[in-house]
């Protein structure tokens, strides 16, 4: 009798790292943790924005992929404190390799490309575990379009992967009240106003498709993206193409060398643009990047956009 339960309790101590451990889905992959990471490293500044929302900063040996196309804002130069910028774009697997990290968050054209060097294939033999962007998931795999859920989804699963999940309900419910409360502002019955997103670019402009997070923001600000059509993330279009769909209201991502007075300037200066409505109209509204991309700044872009949609509105 001795001897059996011994031999049971052997068994269940065996055991006991597989019932520890968390299994999240990563875009096509599950990815099991057997316990929370503790030298994270995240790519780009929304994604890094997500890890100090849930209070990671000390789980975390750096952060890559901000300086070298965004300005570090006061917010987030405060949350992160002393963690270095271990690489100004992308990281190489030297440099995550370099600073002993066992977890990469990051995404598919935020911190990882198709067939790159760094993926999480490539990864893995070094130890270091990767979890994606779910909105970047449309570069390698069928899903739908974005939405709010794809950044709640995130949240989540970090909350899981790192152990507080109790810090990211409490965040997801406080979110998921905000928006109720902004888009209750938002006359269902006033006609959503056509938007045309302009990230960057002058010979062909680079836009938000449909599976991109800015036609989440236009959607429950109460407009409508005019290339939510397009099956893509973040891509390339021809001018042509957005003279066709005549905006109404043109929101300017703010980021890298060219500020968004200039490519406000730009359109207004440019005889080609002068029959688009929010041209016409002098309808821009301005979105920072880390407000256009996933990450907890999202929730107050809303209301941003909801005020320039319908400036009418009380």
């Amino acid at each position: 009798m001795l001897k059996t339960a011994s031999l049971f309790l052997a068994a269940a101590l065996v055991s006991l790292p597989a019932l520890a451990g968390v299994t999240v889905r990563s875009c096509d992959r599950d990815v099991t943790f057997d316990a929370p990471p503790q030298r994270a490293v995240s790519n780009d500044v929304n994604l890094t924005e997500m890890m100090l929302a849930l209070k990671l900063q000390d789980r975390m040996v750096g952060y890559t992929g901000v300086s070298g196309w965004k300005t570090l804002d006061a917010t987030l130069r405060e949350g992160i404190g002393e963690l270095p910028e271990l690489a100004t774009k992308y990281p190489s697997k030297e440099v995550l390799v370099g600073a002993d990290a066992d977890f990469y968050f990051a995404g598919w054209n935020y911190g990882m490309k198709v067939g790159g060097e760094v993926t999480p294939e490539t990864l893995a033999p070094l130890g270091i575990k990767v979890y994606e962007l779910t909105e970047s998931c449309i570069h390698i795999m069928k899903k739908d379009k974005a939405s709010f859920a794809d950044f709640f989804n995130d949240i989540d699963n970090l909350g899981k992967i790192f152990a507080v999940s109790d810090r990211a309900d409490k965040l997801i419910a406080g979110y998921k009240a905000r928006l109720a409360e902004i888009e209750a502002g938002v006359d269902p019955k006033a006609a959503a106003p056509r938007v045309f997103v302009y990230d960057s670019g002058t010979d062909k402009p680079f836009t938000a498709g449909g599976y991109a997070m800015p036609t989440a923001l236009i959607e429950a600000a109460g407009g409508k993206n005019v290339m939510d059509d397009l099956a893509s993330s973040w891509a390339t279009v021809g001018w042509e193409a957005v003279v066709d769909r005549d905006p109404e209201v043109i929101v300017i991502v703010n980021y890298g060398d060219v500020t968004a007075e200039q490519k406000r300037q730009f359109m207004l200066d440019n005889p080609a643009f002068r029959n688009i409505s929010a041209v016409k109209n002098d309808r821009f509204a301005v979105l920072e990047y880390v407000e256009a991309t996933p990450g907890p700044r999202n929730i107050e872009a809303v209301a941003k956009l909801a005020a320039a949609f319908h400036p009418a509105a009380k």
